[in-house]
Parts: C-alpha cells; structure tokens; sequence
C-alpha cells in the first residue's frame, strides 16, 4: 500500500505546481513598487509620485537660465568682440557670448544670482500682457527679491519698500530702479575684477592666438 501522505508534505507538493504566471514575450513588466511585487493592486506610492511630477510647472525664470545655458551653440567671439567688452560694460552686457563669459565670472564668485536678475527685469519689460505681467513679476519676487529666498540680490531698503508697494498692482517697470541698481553693482564691483580675472584674460590671449594662427 502506498505510503500516506502528511498534511505538511502535501502542502508542499501543492504549492510547487503553482506557478507564477507566464511573461507573454514583448510584453512590458508590470508597474510595481517594493511592496505589490505582482502589480495586481494600484500602488499609492506610485501614484503619488506621479501627480507630484504632473503638478510641477515652471514657475522659475528657466527659459531665461536655459538660454544662457546653451554655449555650444554659440559662435566663438571674434578678438575686436572680446576687446570691446573691456571698454564697455554695456556691449559686453547685450553680447550673448559676453553675458555667458561674465555669468562664468560672475559664479565663481557667487554673485551670479545678480546678472539672473537683471536679465529677468529686462524680459518683464517687454511683456504687455497684464497676465503676463502679474506671474512674471511675482516670480522675479519670488525668485530674487523675497527674503525668504536663497537667491535674493542686495537692494536697499527704499527700493526694496517700493517693489514690495508695487506688488498689489505690478507693472512691467516695477522692477526699473532695483534692476538699475544690480546694473550699477555689477559694473562698478564685479566688472573691474572680471577684466583682470583669469577668465577674461583666458579668453583674450585664445582669441589673439587664433588671429596669428589666421
């Protein structure tokens, strides 16, 4: 007579004809996290995650920082550019490729929240959607002039009182006198120190370098 069987040992044959159930090939692996291995149940985690990430919007000046981000693009400057920069601050500061060469300065130093911030009230300038305008102006607040922020530039206290009164109705100009006064900062200290900095001086012997090797 066959001999009988436990309860425990037939468990254990019972459990190994079952199987888990076969990957159709092609066929994606299903969305699981740690602890639903089958994905058979929706997982909150998961799902939380994924609303956060639809609900990020940009609400930074990124279009602004990504421009400048884009060297590679970029044409090289040529000598008499790279010359003119040291007799104007202005030229250097509407040159794509200058504000990029100063922006590099300007880091190394951490100040270039500063140059961030001019570029961003020269944008709002040129917007005439009321809109606009509003989300725009709030963000640079947000972004530059709040304290709260890890960006914020040095303004004065009556400039600062000025911007904070026009916030309840903001204008594309609201920021003219404070954007004046980073300009006037970054000429009169940042500049100086960029023309004798390495990286300027870098730059102008490789473009004397390609002029001779031309």
């Amino acid at each position: 007579m066959p001999r009988s069987v436990s309860g425990v040992e037939m468990r254990k044959r019972q459990a190994a004809h079952i199987e888990a159930p076969p990957q159709v090939p092609g066929q994606p692996r299903p969305n699981t996290c740690c602890l639903c291995w089958c994905g058979c149940c929706k997982c909150l985690w998961s799902e939380d995650r994924m609303e956060r990430s639809e609900r990020q919007t940009c609400t930074k000046m990124d279009s602004i920082e990504a421009a400048e981000e884009h060297v590679s693009c970029r044409r090289h400057p040529s000598l008499d550019e790279v010359l003119s920069w040291s007799r104007s601050f202005e030229m250097m500061l509407r040159s794509l490729e200058g504000r990029e060469i100063f922006r590099e300065f300007l880091r190394s130093e951490y100040s270039e929240d500063n140059l961030l911030f001019w570029l961003a009230c020269d944008e709002l300038k040129k917007e005439t959607d009321p809109s606009v305008v509003d989300e725009k102006a709030r963000i640079i607040y947000e972004d530059y002039v709040s304290i709260l922020s890890p960006k914020e530039v040095s303004l004065d206290s009556r400039v600062r009182e000025g911007i904070n009164q026009s916030l309840a109705e903001p204008s594309s100009l609201m920021y003219e006198e404070a954007q004046l006064q980073i300009y006037t900062l970054m000429h009169r200290d940042s500049f100086p120190r960029f023309l004798n900095s390495s990286v300027y001086r870098d730059l102008l012997a490789n473009r004397r370098r390609t002029c001779l090797d031309t």
